[in-house]
This record gives C-alpha cells, structure tokens and sequence, in this order.
C-alpha cells in the first residue's frame, strides 16, 4: 500500500498509484518507491520486488504466447532472456496483452546474441502479423464478381479498398518456410532452399490464411494497398519480375481476400 503522505507532485497533488508504482516495475535496478509501504507502515521492499518480477514474468510470457515459433527456434531459455531483456526497455502502452509485442522483431533485429539467426527478426514479424490479422476488424472481402463487372478499358485505373485483415511480410530469408516448419509440435522439416520469401497474410473468413508470393507479387499489393491503380502497380511489379503473371496474381488477390471494395473512375 501507498503511505498516508505520499510525495507531492509540482502542482501539489498526490500523484496516482500508478505514478508511483510503475517506473520501477521492469527495471530491477529502479529502487522501491519511498511512498509504498507495507503493514502497520513497515517498508515494501520485498513486496515491491516480488510484485516488480510478477510484472516482468508476465510480459515475459505474453511474449511467449505471442511468439511460440520464434521460441521453439531459440528454444525457452534463450527466448526468455531476449524476451526480459525487450521488456526492461519497452514497457506495455496497453492494457491488453495480446496487443505487447509489436517492437519485439525489430529487438530481436538488433539483439547481439540473435545475430548467428538473421531470419529470426522476420519469422517473429511473421507472427506478429498473424495475431494482428486474427484481431483485426472482420468485414466481408471483395467478391470476384465485382472486378468482374468492371469494363476492360477501365481495369487500369481500378483502385482497392484493403481489408483490415491484411498483411505483408517481405524477407530476405525463408522465413514463411521456417514459420511453417516450426509452427506445430511435430518433427521440422529441412528448409531446402535458403531464398527470399514474401508473406501474405490475411483473413478472408475466420480463419487466418499464410500465403508465399510470387516474385513481384509483394510489390504488385503492396502499391495497390498504398491506393495505386491496377494499371500501375502492375506495372511497376513487371519492371521487379519481367514474368509476372498479372492474371493469376489478381486471382489470389481475389482469392486471399485482401480487399473489401473497388473504385473505377465513376464506376463504384
């Protein structure tokens, strides 16, 4: 509990709880409030310090269960002290759990003992987006029969509407592969080839559903999920990969859900 004269704010006010208590939660070097206080008024040093680690296994373990492929890959011990390591530095700004994490591939992209595994960063981004994608708003995709309808000299200037549900994962690694080896409890395959890959996720119904993308295939969405016509992110996708295959592509595009809606000009 908090002493009956906790210390005052500049403006004189009695800071909150949380004021008091927070700053030192994820740092074991941070000292013991000197307002927290235990019963009958004896200090809270051992309270606080129990409560401080509670904290920090927590978030530790909300990492966990947001990143099981990136931790069966390092294996719980390593992952766990990487994982305490981001947690000292990044302190939730939610409420929700499930929402901690979004800095943690970019953490492990920097983290020294993570260097021998550079596809690492990318599978947890991987993840990442998965979870995004399974919380994202849910809205009906754009049926094909809508693109359909649109008259063959105005497909170049169709412009989409993303689905919420939408991501993409771009890697310089096989990181779907790795994701997908390692994301069951059974034996992992041998990742054969050691290419780059490029990550669709989204979710058309209520599953979420992992794509690779062909080569231009990122590019090619990407801009079109940036608001550039049809006509012009095909384009740009043939200057990256001279076989790009725009049909197909606009059909897995249909196909994953990627969109909600379309505009043509004056065509809706």
């Amino acid at each position: 509990m908090l002493a009956d004269e906790p210390v005052r704010t500049l403006a004189g006010r009695a800071p909150s709880y949380a004021a008091v208590l927070a700053p030192g939660l994820i740092d074991p070097d941070y000292e013991t409030p000197a307002g927290v206080v235990g019963p009958r008024g004896k200090g809270a040093v051992k309270r606080y310090n129990v409560y401080r680690n509670n904290v920090t296994v927590s978030l530790i373990d909300a990492l966990a269960a947001v990143f099981p492929v990136t931790q069966r890959i390092t294996g719980v011990e390593f992952f766990r002290a990487m994982a305490r390591f981001h947690v000292r530095g990044t302190p939730p700004r939610s409420p929700l759990l499930f929402e901690y994490g979004h800095d943690f591939p970019d953490f492990i992209a920097r983290y020294e003992y993570a260097q021998p595994m550079p596809y690492l960063a990318d599978t947890a981004r991987i993840e990442r987006a998965w979870l995004d994608v399974y919380h994202a708003a849910d809205m009906p995709p754009l049926p094909a029969q809508k693109l359909a309808a649109i008259p063959p000299a105005l497909l170049a200037d169709v412009a989409f509407v993303p689905h919420p549900a939408t991501r993409i994962v771009r890697s310089q690694f096989p990181a779907l592969s790795i994701f997908v080896a390692n994301r069951g409890d059974g034996p992992i395959e041998n990742i054969e080839t050691f290419v780059p890959e490029d990550a669709l996720i989204t979710r058309p119904e209520q599953e979420v559903t992992v794509r690779q993308l062909p080569p231009g295939g990122a590019e090619f969405l990407m801009q079109l999920l940036s608001g550039q016509a049809l006509g012009d992110a095909a384009a740009i996708a043939l200057e990256i990969a001279p076989d790009f295959d725009l049909a197909s592509n606009i059909a897995g595009m249909i196909e994953a859900g990627v969109f909600v809606a379309l505009h043509a000009g004056d065509h809706p």
